[in-house]
């Protein structure tokens, strides 16, 4: 296994505080790069590896109280070392970078969980309290007024997935966090998500069926919910955004029929 891990920090506290714990439980992992970066204190990295050969895997944690680790949430899968590993897909590309910028002990927890597995070239990113702007963005700016709290729960399963997203807050100083459960089974997905802006947002998307590409942005000074669930024959190219300074809400369950797929888009705003 090839290995590069990168610890630093922003005061005396980082050195006994931050903690990294990788098992490798299966054979295999021999063209692994694994990239760590914790910047500051309180910072947690736990995870189990499976037989994930030419996969680069880039972790980074900035300020205090962010932690990277298996989906122990939900609904209550915890550690997947049993069953293989946390990551056991070939090819992944797996990039959570984590940031909260207020001073010691301000950080509400920032916690991304995710489990990964069984499928071949999977792209796996995930930013709290960085700024993506679209699928292919590697930019990944620095939230500059961040506070933390955000909890994504992923668990992508099959081949050549894209789960691509970040959340941030606090840009009016009201600094909630807020909360997605993502799950994607099966092949040919691509999800961009983004969650920013002040007030809780939430999301939960599950995708089962193939060929599905989603596009979600919740934005402003609001509460807004969606909940999607897509399924069917065919495959579903959806784009909802909720941007607004009044609360908006969504649920979708989608069962696609048409031979060709299914156009959904939804837009909720001032």
């Amino acid at each position: 296994m090839m290995a590069i891990v990168s610890l630093s920090s922003l005061n005396s506290l980082a050195d006994n505080t931050n903690k990294i714990e990788i098992e490798q439980v299966t054979s295999g992992g021999e063209n692994l790069i694994l990239s760590i970066d914790q910047i500051g204190y309180d910072n947690k990295i736990f995870f189990s590896l499976g037989d994930s050969d030419s996969t680069n895997i880039n972790l980074k944690q900035v300020g205090h109280n962010n932690e990277i680790g298996w989906s122990n949430d939900w609904p209550n899968w915890g550690s997947a070392a049993a069953y293989g590993g946390d990551i056991d897909s070939d090819d992944s590309d797996v990039k959570f970078w984590q940031n909260c910028t207020k001073s010691a002990g301000n950080c509400n927890k920032n916690d991304i969980q995710f489990h990964v597995a069984l499928g071949d070239n999977n792209k796996v990113w995930w930013g709290q309290g960085f700024i993506i702007d679209d699928r292919t963005d590697t930019s990944w700016s620095l939230d500059t007024s961040e506070g933390g709290g955000h909890t994504a729960t992923l668990d992508v399963h099959g081949n050549r997935n894209t789960l691509v997203g970040h959340q941030r807050n606090c840009s009016a100083g009201v600094c909630s966090g807020h909360t997605s459960n993502i799950w994607i089974y099966g092949d040919d997905n691509s999800v961009y998500a983004t969650q920013q802006a002040d007030g809780s947002k939430n999301l939960t998307l599950v995708i089962y069926n193939d060929d599905n590409t989603v596009d979600i942005e919740q934005d402003g000074y609001a509460t807004h919910t969606a909940s999607i669930y897509l399924t069917g024959t065919y495959g579903t190219v959806l784009d909802l955004s909720q941007t607004s300074s009044t609360a908006q809400t969504y649920s979708l369950s989608q069962n696609c029929q048409t031979v060709g797929g299914c156009n959904i888009s939804v837009s909720q705003g001032d």
